[in-house]
């Protein structure tokens, strides 16, 4: 049956049931009244009757009509909220209605969204999608999409959207209402799904090793490769069932280690599997104190190798231009001793120029030459007995055409009497020069510069302090690397290489020593280093002659 026929059927019932309690309530009434009032009263009530009997039918069956279609349409609309987030909005883009489904995914509470504009629910950069939808709904078209909606933490999470318009009777635009689907986990998914496929495919390796089993969860298609293995071959199986041959012992004590001091990332170069490489390993804590370690795998062969022929390169260049630049240094000499005659004073002084910057010249050579033997590990420690104040002397007096020059003075504190060591003199006598070169550099005009020995039983401790600028603490980091420049070092002007500090670390090491400075901006720098008063070489060995003699 049509919604017409139905209006038509119940409207000839109300009027039936009209008329019939009309003519009844006459005939009654007519019966009881007798005179003027039975010829009026029941008249005009049964024209009462037929006149409002049939309006107030008609209006009890449009409201359970409507009653009808609102709660078929509630149970519509639960029904399809148990699956869905739904909100209605108002023909002023106000909410009027949010189902639970909603308001558990974003955070709100029903009191804190009914009223609100629906732009209120949308995250910052869709408020050009919500115009976007606002304006499809006001042409009566539906609209369908991604939307990202803002929860009350702040979160974002990701929904797609059906939103369709809303009319009153009259077919007037009264608003919308939108179902919505929570997608957010779905394009997580998908995120991980690209990045997986990512890192399988990076050159680098790639490990994931269960820090308690210590057993494969992951390798990347390098990885596999490297092992030749696949992914059924390596899961659940231990670093040292996968790695045979043993290459990868360094990398699982590492591991190791880490574990147990609490490091979280660290790093180390090393051979696996006959390919240098560098390593950088990090701890990803789970629950309880496990965890995993991502570790990822560089080869750096290439510029390993890269490295090794510049170096060659390098000392090949450095070794034949030492010898002429020797050669002309001391043929500018002899000039300036007059072994040749007597120069003009312009000669003199232009010889002078030309022989500092000779000298200049194989202190960068020599530089650069000990930096190939420390990179070689061929660098050679004479060990022989000596007088620490007397080599402190002796550096000092080598030196003072640089206090003249810089306008600077030495204190030497703490050489009054002998102090005995057993060190390589000329190796001590070069870190100390390069120590002394660079506080003259960088002290003020006028100001004093302090050698200091310090007797500390086992070992004895050098202290170069000067009143210079100081070093800037955030350059401090990189005082002892290779080629480090300062901000206020100014080398083009001073001189020097930048590796002066770098071979007096390899130096003292070597020696069995250590170096450090400490540094306060403004007020000057102390370089230190401390020695044994007995090397560890001769250490070994007088204890290897004591135990073979035993």
């Amino acid at each position: 049956m049509t919604k017409f026929t139905k209006l038509k059927s119940s409207t000839a019932i109300a009027v039936l049931g009209g008329c019939g309690l009309a003519g009844a309530y006459y005939a009654a009434s007519h019966l009881l009244l007798s005179g003027q009032a039975a010829a009026v009263f029941p008249a005009l009530g049964a024209i009462a009757i037929a006149g409002t009997v049939p309006s107030f039918l008609m209006s009890m069956s449009a409201a359970r009509q409507c009653r009808d279609t609102r709660f078929t349409m509630g149970q519509r609309l639960d029904a399809f909220g148990k699956h869905a987030c739904i909100n209605v909005v108002d023909d002023k883009d106000k909410l009027v209605e949010v189902n639970e489904k909603l308001l558990k995914l974003t955070g709100y509470d029903r009191d804190e969204l009914i009223g609100q504009p629906v732009t209120y629910l949308y995250n910052d950069i869709e408020k050009e999608v919500a115009a976007e939808i606002r304006h499809s709904l006001r042409r009566g078209q539906s609209w369908e999409g991604e939307t990202r909606l803002r929860r009350k933490d702040g979160r974002v999470v990701f929904t797609q959207s059906t939103i369709m318009p809303l009319f009153d009777s009259a077919g007037k635009w009264a608003g919308s209402i939108s179902v919505r689907t929570d997608i957010s986990r779905t394009n997580e998914l998908i995120a991980e799904r690209h990045t997986a496929q990512t890192l399988y495919e990076l050159r680098d390796d790639i490990w994931i090793i269960d820090s308690d089993t210590e057993t494969f969860s992951y390798l990347n298609r390098s990885a596999e490769k490297r092992f030749s293995t696949s992914s059924s071959g390596y899961r659940g199986r231990s670093l040292l069932e996968v790695d045979h041959i043993g290459y990868t012992t360094e990398v699982l004590k590492t591991c190791r280690e880490m574990r147990a001091n609490g490091k979280a990332v660290t790093r180390l170069e090393t051979v696996l599997l006959d390919t240098p490489v560098d390593v950088s390993i990090k701890f990803l804590h789970g629950t309880e104190g496990s965890g995993r370690f991502l570790i990822l795998i560089t080869d750096i062969s290439e510029p390993v190798e890269q490295e090794k022929h510049k170096a060659d390169f390098i000392s090949t260049v450095s070794h034949e231009l030492r010898s002429p630049l020797t050669s002309i240094k001391g043929a500018m000499g002899l000039l300036l001793s007059k072994s040749a005659g007597e120069l003009p004073d312009k000669a003199i002084s232009l010889l002078e120029i030309a022989h500092r910057n000779a000298d200049r010249l194989v202190l960068i050579i020599n530089d650069i030459l000990d930096l190939d033997k420390i990179t070689n590990g061929g660098m050679e420690i004479e060990l022989k007995d000596v007088d620490l104040a007397a080599l402190i002397k002796e550096t000092d007096q080598a030196n003072a055409m640089l206090q003249q020059r810089f306008g600077v003075k030495v204190q030497l504190t703490g050489i009054d009497l002998p102090v005995p060591l057993s060190t390589d003199p000329n190796r001590f006598i070069q870190v100390l020069t390069n120590l002394l070169s660079n506080a003259y550099k960088f002290s003020k005009p006028g100001s004093t510069i302090t050698i200091e020995v310090k007797d500390e039983d086992t070992n004895v401790g050098v202290f170069v302090t000067d009143e210079g600028h100081g070093i800037p603490q955030d350059e401090q980091h990189k005082i002892f690397s290779r080629f480090s420049d300062m901000a206020n070092s100014d080398r083009a002007l001073k001189g020097g290489t930048g590796l002066g500090l770098n071979i007096c670390q390899a130096i003292i090491e070597n020696m069995g020593g250590t170096i450090g400075f400490e540094s306060t901006e403004g007020r000057g720098t102390t370089f230190y280093f401390h020695l044994p008063k007995v090397s560890p070489q001769r250490k070994n060995t007088v204890e290897d002659l004591a135990a073979s003699t035993a």
